[in-house]
């Protein structure tokens, strides 16, 4: 047993009892004050600075090892989802409608111990950035911090995230070169017709049957107009019209997503969602406009920073615990703008449980704080002294 594993034993308890203290108060996005007050007291108890305000919640410290050397940043996302948690847990959320269902209270507390250990004994070369970002569930708050001068702030030579992912074994890793998780756009179709009673259907037009029109014309976006080897996903998440049973609606509004890898593909569904609307509005005489938000860049892990984590992974778990050829996920993560601005790579570690995150009985497991704060503490401690040939950069 090495000296990490040690620590992390002896010290399961109280990262246990971190981890549930935040899963009992989420705060969703750019809403995590008392979330952000909790972390940079622990930083504190470290003997670390903790710079707060960071994009409104976000926070950072930094922390020196014993010999110089690059500096490394690690990520872990705060936010919680607005979703109310369906659970008998004796620490389950006290903020009615909002939960943590994709385990950021277990991101934060495998850092947190990372730092921990890291921080008593500070055997590395270089410097570590400990990252904590705000907003990551669809609000952008990884894009904010980079926006408002993260890396300018606090430089680094690379970067890297970890996620947890229910459908691996716990303690599992999986990481790879190349896109790791889709681009994600929003799309509003708003559709107005002439509202009318519902027994005189002729004197007015109709906002309802229009949207079943639209809603077909979608469905043949990516099986007829994206490239088959490009994989692309369009999906409407909710429709809002009508108050009454007797009278058709004068407004509809559709709300969806779109997930893809390529910027070409992101094209074509724009487009041909444009199109589509289009004539849907002359063929049913409303009117209907697009809004079209592109909110989050694929994410898309460096070549030499992937392989450098793959290896430090095998080292730490073994072979056998380690993935290189799996699908990417459609699902989307803001870390991809900072991989857009530094090289870095995004992992998940497998928690070993089968409930999917964003579910609202969702529970990050505790038995993985362990194992994702020997992968963060030996990152730190490797990454720098990783063989010739996966590059890593010159210390700013």
């Amino acid at each position: 047993m090495t000296s990490a594993e040690a620590f992390f034993r002896e010290r399961h308890a109280v990262h246990t009892g971190w981890r549930r203290h935040l899963h009992q108060w989420p705060e969703v996005a750019f809403q995590e004050h008392r979330t952000a007050a909790f972390v940079a007291e622990r930083l504190v108890e470290m003997g670390m600075t903790a710079e707060t305000g960071i994009a409104g919640t976000g926070l950072v410290a930094t922390l020196a090892g014993r010999r110089p050397g690059p500096t490394i940043g690690l990520r872990a996302d705060m936010d919680a989802l607005p979703i109310t948690e369906e659970s008998d847990l004796s620490y389950r959320s006290h903020n009615d409608g909002a939960s943590h269902a994709c385990g950021h209270d277990g991101h934060m507390t495998m850092l947190l111990a990372a730092a921990d250990y890291l921080s008593r004994e500070r055997d590395f070369a270089g410097s570590v950035r400990f990252i904590f970002q705000p907003a990551e569930e669809a609000e952008g708050g990884g894009r904010r911090m980079v926006e408002e001068g993260l890396f300018e702030r606090f430089p680094v030579d690379a970067v890297f995230g970890l996620h947890n992912w229910p459908s691996l074994p716990l303690g599992t890793v999986a990481v790879r070169p190349g896109p790791v998780m889709a681009a994600m756009d929003l799309f509003t179709i708003t559709i107005d017709a002439k509202g009318v009673h519902a027994a005189l259907p002729h004197l007015g037009t109709d906002a309802i049957v229009s949207a079943g029109a639209v809603i077909a014309g979608l469905q043949t976006i990516t099986s007829r107009s994206v490239n088959a080897q490009q994989p692309a996903v369009v999906s409407l998440t909710q429709i809002h019209g009508g108050n009454s049973l007797n009278a058709l609606p004068g407004r509809v509004v559709l709300n969806g997503t779109v997930r893809a890898f390529s910027d070409e593909a992101r094209a074509v569904v724009q487009e041909r969602l444009q199109q589509i609307i289009n004539g849907v509005a002359i063929t049913h005489r409303v009117g209907i406009s697009l809004d079209f938000e592109p909110r989050y860049p694929a994410t898309v892990n460096d070549g030499g920073m992937a392989a450098i984590a793959e290896a430090v992974a095998t080292a730490t778990f073994g072979r056998r615990s380690v993935l290189t050829e799996f699908e990417p996920s459609m699902a989307s993560e803001d870390f991809a703008f900072m991989l857009g601005a530094k090289p870095g790579c995004y992992a998940w570690i497998g928690n070993g449980t089968g409930t999917p995150l964003h579910n609202p009985s969702f529970d990050f497991n505790d038995d993985l704080i362990a194992p994702g704060a020997l992968y963060w503490t030996a990152l730190v401690k490797d990454w720098s002294t990783a063989p010739a040939t996966m590059p890593v950069p010159a210390a700013a």
